[in-house]
């Protein structure tokens, strides 16, 4: 009888300490904060920040022999207080994303847009850039000092459409030690995002969910992307006209247009509807039946 008190008081025991070893270790489900209320918090701190920083705006109006042409923001106070912030600069541009059911406002600071007609990115293209990330703090969380590729469907949505506004070289030289110098007249700007158009909640090692972000950054070249290598680019793909790819997906199959090379799932690939006998793209692109949907989105085709 002993013994069996005794295993019974230990099966407990080893229990409880379980159950409560088990409620320790498990993190706390915080539900995500509204997106809407969120963004006035965001607006109104941005606006504080764009109000209290300038960049510098004279070196650019003036640029002494070893410029580096990199924007460099700073706090306004009692030392500067002649400096024009931010948010009274002509170059900035107050613009607009519909974005989870949002209006977002985000700012872009133009200082100078590119000179490249055909090195203007679109939503889901690749870019060739060099930036920094900083919180409104002016502490930096990432940087990318030599210019290299982003896929714009993999960055944060409001660096894919600050981007858009901007413009590459117009060309470069490659040097005798086989480095590129680029010419002169590649975009430079910075963006301010809301966290709704930056990670938000989403946890980020080194970046506190609900921060609004402030990127500067150089872009240099940009190539037309087709995810899927359907013969449609994938800016294209973007069927709802809502600068998004990832929800656009025809046959239902979880694999969004813009990665899916038989887009209407009739297993004939988007490449062979679009083409002709010789292998060349027709755009417009083919409708058999004339019924406003092209062959590569209709299966009874």
């Amino acid at each position: 009888m002993k013994l069996n008190k005794f295993l019974f008081l230990y099966f407990f025991t080893a229990v409880f300490l379980f159950s409560c070893d088990k409620d320790d270790d498990t993190p706390e489900v915080v539900p995500p904060r509204d997106r809407g209320e969120q963004e006035l918090t965001d607006q109104a701190a941005l606006e504080e920040y764009l109000d209290t920083h300038f960049y510098n705006y004279e070196e650019f109006e003036n640029p002494p022999a070893d410029f580096d042409y990199n924007i460099e923001i700073d706090t306004i106070n009692a030392d500067n207080t002649d400096k024009t912030p931010l948010s009274q600069s002509p170059l900035l541009e107050t613009k607009k994303f519909d974005y989870e059911g949002v209006e977002y406002t985000y700012y872009v600071l133009k200082v100078r847009e590119g000179a490249s007609e055909q090195s203007q990115p679109k939503f889901s293209d690749s870019t060739f850039v060099s930036y920094e990330g900083s919180f409104l703090n002016r502490d930096v969380f990432e940087t990318s000092n030599y210019p290299t590729w982003h896929d714009l469907t993999r960055r944060l949505t409001g660096f894919a459409q600050a981007l858009t506004e901007f413009r590459g070289a117009s060309g470069f030289d490659v040097l005798p030690d086989n480095t590129v110098e680029w010419n002169n007249d590649y975009g430079i700007g910075a963006m301010f995002l809301p966290s709704g158009l930056g990670y938000f909640n989403t946890y980020q090692e080194g970046i506190p969910t609900y921060s609004p972000l402030v990127f500067t950054f150089d872009l240099y070249r940009v190539n037309e992307a087709d995810h899927d290598n359907d013969g449609i680019p994938s800016w294209r793909e973007d069927l709802d006209e809502d600068e998004l790819v990832f929800n656009d997906d025809t046959d239902g199959d979880r694999i969004p247009n813009f990665l899916d090379p038989d887009d209407d799932g009739d297993f004939i690939p988007t490449l062979e509807e679009i083409s002709d006998e010789d292998g060349n793209i027709i755009f417009p692109y083919p409708d058999a039946d004339e019924d406003g949907t092209p062959d590569y989105l209709d299966p009874n085709i």
